[in-house]
């Protein structure tokens, strides 16, 4: 499921040169869709709970909810703007099955230690916040030049995805794929939060696409927190018991 979504070629737009030197401060019309967006990025931060819970009172979360999420985006993509109800209901139904999707995760972490989810959640959201606030009072179009770094970033993670598949992965590659994966998540947050102001002022008020695109970074975000911090746990867990059984 996240390989699925960190494809960045939907809602692929261009900008010109020259709107790539226009540092005006946002106006009132793309601040008030930046709202639109944020609001429509917590209702699905909320389906997405409900899905989780969903899967831990019935345990559904798997493959079908997997691809279930994927044929959603799928449709969400291949809808037209003008129909915004049926995108928006489109992008509710597919983070309620990504959230059944992260269940097993988030139910393991509240398995062996629910205080690790709380704060995976509380650091992811601190992060996204100040990451966000960070693009949004930047000059315009600071971070647009991070576009090409990061898409060769992605790539990277996909191949290294690929290759563990194939030849099996290591330590080594594992931790390589989190680390590296945070860190491009955190700058599509920069680089998706720059974008959707410049399509705002083009004229390109899509409020569900940007929403599914600052949602997409959200979720790669927290599932790498939770991982780094599951594996910081269980670490600590084995230097425990090794000094037990020394002592």
């Amino acid at each position: 499921m996240d390989s699925f979504f960190q494809s960045r070629a939907f809602g692929a737009r261009s900008w010109s040169y020259e709107s790539l030197k226009n540092f005006a401060p946002i106006d009132a019309v793309v601040q008030n869709h930046l709202k639109s967006v944020y609001l429509t990025l917590c209702l699905a931060v909320v389906s997405s709970a409900a899905g989780a819970y969903l899967h831990i009172l019935s345990n559904i979360g798997g493959t079908l909810t997997t691809l279930g999420c994927m044929l959603c985006v799928a449709w969400l993509v291949a809808t037209p703007a003008y129909e915004e109800r049926k995108r928006f209901g489109l992008l509710l139904a597919s983070s309620l099955l990504q959230g059944a999707t992260l269940g097993p995760i988030i139910q393991l972490a509240i398995d062996f230690d629910p205080r690790i989810l709380v704060t995976a959640l509380v650091g992811t959201a601190v992060v996204f916040v100040c990451f966000s606030a960070a693009a949004l009072v930047a000059k315009r179009r600071q971070f647009l030049f991070l576009g090409g770094l990061l898409s060769s970033g992605l790539s990277l993670l996909l191949w290294l995805h690929f290759a563990s598949s194939i030849f099996g992965g290591s330590t080594a590659m594992f931790n390589t794929e989190i680390y590296l994966g945070l860190l491009v998540f955190l700058g599509y947050v920069l680089f998706d939060t720059q974008l959707i102001i410049e399509r705002a002022r083009s004229g390109s008020f899509d409020r569900v696409g940007d929403a599914l695109h600052m949602y997409t970074n959200l979720v790669a975000v927290f599932i790498r927190v939770l991982i780094i911090m599951l594996k910081n746990g269980a670490e600590k867990e084995k230097k425990k018991k090794k000094r037990s059984q020394a002592s």
